[in-house]
């Protein structure tokens, strides 16, 4: 494998990690990929490892037709998710899917996340909608959350849990954090009175300011840590 791939693969490791310390999964569940520019490879988590078990040598080098190009262990079950996206969404270089808590929930009750939050608004756009059930790691899956996740930054799916998309594995992480926090907001919100949802230009104003200024330098500092 090249250099990139191995980089990928490090960095795919360490998400993991993350993802997994920062309460967004357990066990074994969720998953995170990555895409290698120029390289067509997809570096995804295998199927069924504890977090705390896992190295950066477990990683599975898929490419988008998804057959395994390097790697002893199985991909993951979601695979196909991953690929979904990927093939649907030039801009999308990172996929995360996690299981948390309040998401979850939110995703059980098919109720979507409306654009509350001026974060949301940002990374994910016109709130996050629910996409139709499907059983996990079925090709049915994947097209109902390409179909609901649109040109936003998360969809959340039916009985299940996020996935959280971005142009590298810092702001997929990012956005499922967001996505996670809203969700609290939402229901804590909803609780207390009628949450106000931000008006449409708004929201577009946001996202749009988001995608031309801040996070385009978040991209740069990634892209400038990944070489060295």
């Amino acid at each position: 494998m090249t250099v990139a791939v191995e980089k990928y693969k490090e960095q795919v490791y360490k998400m993991s990690l993350r993802m997994a310390t920062s309460g967004l999964v357990t066990g074994s569940w969720g998953n995170i990929s990555a895409r290698v520019p120029r390289e067509e490879l997809v570096v995804i988590t295998p199927s069924g490892i504890p977090y705390a078990n896992l190295q950066a040598r477990d990683m599975v080098v898929l490419d988008l037709d998804g057959r395994v190009v390097e790697g002893e262990k199985r991909p993951s079950t979601e695979f196909m998710l991953h690929l979904a996206i990927y093939h649907a969404r030039p801009d999308v270089y990172a996929v995360m899917h996690t299981h948390s808590v309040f998401a979850s929930a939110l995703a059980v009750a098919r109720k979507p996340i409306p654009p509350i939050l001026e974060d949301l608004a940002q990374t994910v756009g016109n709130g996050v909608a629910v996409a139709s059930y499907a059983r996990a790691g079925t090709e049915e899956l994947a097209r109902a959350a390409v179909e609901a996740l649109g040109d936003r930054g998360a969809v959340l799916l039916a009985n299940h849990g996020v996935v959280g998309v971005g142009r590298n594995l810092e702001e997929a992480f990012m956005v499922c954090q967001i996505v996670e926090k809203s969700a609290k907001v939402y229901v804590w919100a909803d609780l207390v009175g009628q949450p106000a949802i931000l008006p449409a230009e708004e929201v577009e104003a946001l996202r749009s300011s988001y995608l031309q200024g801040y996070s385009l330098a978040m991209v740069r500092n990634f892209s400038l840590n990944e070489r060295q």
